[in-house]
């Protein structure tokens, strides 16, 4: 079994946006499962998300950016589905080099504090 100090501490960064809107890892990880289910119902099951949270998430982003950045498409005979506009790529792209930027730019730190963790670990086994 793995402890928690077996790891370098992650970080996971909030967008806060002008106008008060944010984009963080839920809407991000929101729009991945999307791109790879092809609809916010089975998107929404991937994650252990309601289907509700799901649409009032879209609605969020699809009115916090200039574009929508997904796309849904109401049933029928060729069933329902949602995809990712190319604002939508975009922006979940550009998050994703934000993220990367930050991870390597907190790695010294990240390192720092995995060791003051690990100390205090092995003090308490003393």
């Amino acid at each position: 079994m793995a402890n928690k100090s077996d790891s370098l501490p992650t970080l996971s960064l909030r967008l806060d946006l002008p106008g008060g809107g944010r984009f963080g890892p839920g809407k991000a990880a929101l729009m991945r499962a999307i791109a790879s289910e092809g609809s916010v119902a089975a998107a929404a099951r991937k994650l252990g998300m309601s289907y509700p949270r799901a649409l009032r998430l879209i609605d969020d982003m699809n009115t916090q950016f200039e574009a929508p950045l997904v796309d849904r498409f109401h049933g029928g005979a060729t069933r329902g589905g949602a995809s990712l506009t190319e604002l939508g790529q975009q922006v979940l792209q550009l998050y994703d080099a934000v993220c990367a930027d930050a991870l390597s730019a907190t790695d010294e730190a990240r390192q720092a504090l995995f060791a003051v963790l690990n100390d205090g670990e092995d003090a308490k086994k003393d």
